[in-house]
């Protein structure tokens, strides 16, 4: 089992946000996360919130071993020929540490509030559908075309490559059964969902059987949850039941407890 930790990079100095991913490849977890807004989801009033892309370059520079990641990366904020071209900055800056993770995005006051559009939810869905397809055309082929209805490219081509061929783990976040899995299960390399193992299970049972229509291996897809730390026998009674459902690699959530109890977790699984 791999495990990355959720540095909750709101409400906090840069001097703290960077503190925590050092002591995050300190302790020895395979990745650090952040988050893809613009404003704290919790608390009142304005607060700290930094940028996830220029974040993840800036880890980037005081890192050496962990891989970086957002969960999720929100193909509202940026067009998917962006996020590419943001995508392959990061990977070389990172020397190949990049984890591309990708989902439609949900936070509807954020949009509001900044005057970026927000589409019903099946237009927001058709659009990631495409925007998918696009970031890794780009971030594979040369002369990319592609003809959508909410994304077109034209004999585009993005240079350098990325330094993970052909491209960085494209994690997707799914858990909408109609179409938001179908799409994880055509494209993704990661699937992650939020949710305790006796609810993922049997979506993942789902992701398998959407990947055969697919034509495309259940194990190529690899699983990914979510791990609260806040109670450490808890926590590692649901790590058993993970690894039992075929799940291997929990993102930790930073714990009310603070560091003492992330040490002592990492003490005994990292």
């Amino acid at each position: 089992m791999k495990f990355g930790l959720d540095v909750a990079q709101q409400r906090m100095s840069w001097q703290e946000n960077a503190s925590r991913v050092k002591f995050a490849e300190e302790l020895g977890f395979d990745g650090v996360w952040g988050f893809d807004h613009f404003q704290p989801m919790y608390g009142d009033g304005p607060g700290e919130c930094f940028e996830s892309s220029t974040t993840l370059a800036a880890w980037s520079g005081i890192t050496e071993r962990v891989r970086l990641g957002v969960l999720i990366a929100g193909m509202t904020y940026r067009h998917p020929a962006v996020y590419a071209a943001e995508a392959i900055t990061i990977d070389h800056a990172s020397a190949g540490r990049l984890e591309l993770a990708y989902g439609a995005a949900w936070f509807d006051k954020e949009h509001t509030e900044l005057g970026i559009p927000f589409p019903p939810l099946k237009e927001r869905v058709d659009a990631f559908e495409e925007a998918v397809q696009v970031v890794r055309g780009l971030l594979t082929t040369d002369d990319f075309t592609f003809t959508g209805k909410h994304f077109s490219t034209q004999g585009a081509t993005l240079r350098p490559r990325p330094v993970q061929r052909p491209h960085p783990p494209i994690w997707i976040g799914a858990h909408g059964e109609q179409r938001m899995m179908p799409i994880a299960a055509r494209y993704a390399d990661v699937w992650h969902c939020f949710g305790p193992p006796e609810y993922l299970g049997p979506k993942s049972e789902r992701i398998s059987a959407h990947a055969e229509k697919a034509g495309r291996d259940p194990g190529e897809i690899r699983r990914a949850g979510s791990l609260s730390l806040d109670d450490l026998d808890e926590a590692a009674r649901l790590i058993e039941e993970w690894e039992k459902i075929g799940f291997d690699y929990l993102v930790c959530g930073w714990p009310g407890a603070g560091r003492a109890q992330i040490e002592a977790f990492a003490t005994q699984f990292t």
